[in-house]
């Protein structure tokens, strides 16, 4: 039952991969609004799941220094992740005044980048279904303004509509492989969660404060600062609703 909720949650989080197609025909500018909005949402989403979910379940299950040790390490994969692949997690659409990296080496972020989503979301169901599940809507929605990015920078690339879901949506199932060998080895190695769970809590702090964040702040004016402001509050009253649910 536990893996079918795993598998469930990963193909879900896959199949956002197509929403790329739903923005063609929205205007750039338009489109770039409701790209910082949802930005903003799953910087609070991210936040509130690392605080209000995953750190209280592993201080509940394990409270040793070890903890904080594997938190920072979290923060820190991420960051050297984030230069060895090139990973940037920027969701304006491409231009010629804003360009992405060029399909292939984004293509190849990507498909790392879900691999470790269905990683973290394994880890998290295999500590219990409640935080597994507030980890999947977290990854949810941190994934619909990247995949739409993605989707951009391919087009941009000069792949064909069709081509570039495709490949978006073959990058997207490396996240089954993800959860399929956590799976695996967390079936064989006790206590798996007590490093899985503080090193995702460090990965979505990390991808909220120093990447989406920064992101927002390009945005000035006092309109879009509290437009952004109630997107990341949303996201984290979304993950305290939850978390009241749960309890």
């Amino acid at each position: 039952m536990l893996f079918l909720y795993i598998i469930t949650s990963v193909l879900l989080v896959s199949l956002i991969s197509f929403v790329g197609v739903f923005t063609l025909p929205i205007k750039p500018e338009k489109l770039k609004k409701i790209t910082m909005l949802l930005v903003s949402l799953s910087a609070g989403t991210l936040l509130g799941d690392a605080f209000l979910h995953i750190l209280p379940e592993v201080i509940e299950e394990n409270a040793g220094f070890n903890l904080w040790l594997w938190l920072i390490g979290g923060i820190i994969l991420f960051f050297i992740l984030e230069k060895i692949i090139c990973w940037r997690h920027c969701h304006i659409p491409t231009s010629e005044n804003h360009p992405h990296p060029v399909g292939m080496m984004n293509l190849i972020g990507d498909a790392f980048h879900n691999l470790l989503d269905g990683v973290l979301i394994a880890g998290s169901f295999m500590a219990g279904i409640p935080l597994g599940i507030a980890t999947s809507i977290a990854v949810i929605a941190h994934e619909i303004p990247q995949e739409i990015g993605d989707f951009g920078v391919l087009i941009h690339a000069g792949y064909s509509r069709k081509r570039a879901l495709f490949l978006n949506f073959l990058t997207a199932i490396t996240a089954i492989i993800g959860a399929i060998i956590t799976w695996i080895i967390g079936s064989s190695i006790e206590n798996i969660s007590a490093v899985i769970l503080p090193l995702t809590a460090g990965g979505f702090i990390y991808i909220a404060t120093a990447d989406l964040i920064p992101e927002l702040k390009k945005d000035l004016g006092w309109q879009k600062s509290l437009v952004q402001l109630a997107g990341i509050l949303g996201g984290i009253l979304l993950m305290l609703g939850l978390k009241i649910i749960f309890e």
